[in-house]
């Protein structure tokens, strides 16, 4: 039995020592990964300055342009008759540059105004606009409902 798990062993052995022996340059086979000594980088690309937020925002507060009216104002404004539920949606923040106060969603098929409310109670009327994709919330209405800009909060949508 010994004999029997001594062959395979000694095969094996003797096949890897044929991978120490040094062969001659021409029957060495051809790197694969590239020339043997690499070039160093002779041109460099030009630094790009960019900025996502531009050069002036440095803060949320600097992007958004709503007035602190126009934000109490959609705060304020009562349900109107015959308004539906048209769905619970999870909003995450939309495009800052895109000013007012808005909801982007699969849930509406054209531009009409609307309201959403929180989790916490917490109701703002705003434009209701047709979306693919997750929901986005406008900077302002995010800052109007007291929303960190970094939570991912459901809001029932209303609409007509």
């Amino acid at each position: 039995m010994r004999q029997l798990v001594f062959i395979p062993v000694l095969a094996l052995a003797l096949s890897g020592c044929a991978l120490f022996q040094e062969e001659a340059p021409a029957t060495r086979p051809a790197s694969v990964t590239g020339p043997p000594d690499p070039q160093a980088a002779t041109e460099f690309a030009p630094a790009v300055a960019a900025t996502t937020l531009g050069a002036r925002a440095s803060s949320a507060e600097a992007l958004d342009s709503t007035t602190a009216e126009e934000k109490a104002a959609a705060l304020a404004a009562p349900a109107t008759g015959g308004e539906r539920e048209l769905g619970k949606v999870v909003v995450a923040l939309g495009p800052p540059a895109e000013q007012g106060i808005w909801l982007s969603s699969e849930l509406v098929k054209e531009k009409t105004q609307g309201r959403i409310m929180t989790a916490a109670g917490k109701s703002l009327s705003l434009e209701l606009r047709p979306g693919t994709g997750g929901a986005l919330l406008s900077l302002a209405a995010f800052q109007a409902l007291g929303l960190s800009l970094t939570e991912l909060p459901e809001v029932t949508v209303y609409g007509p």
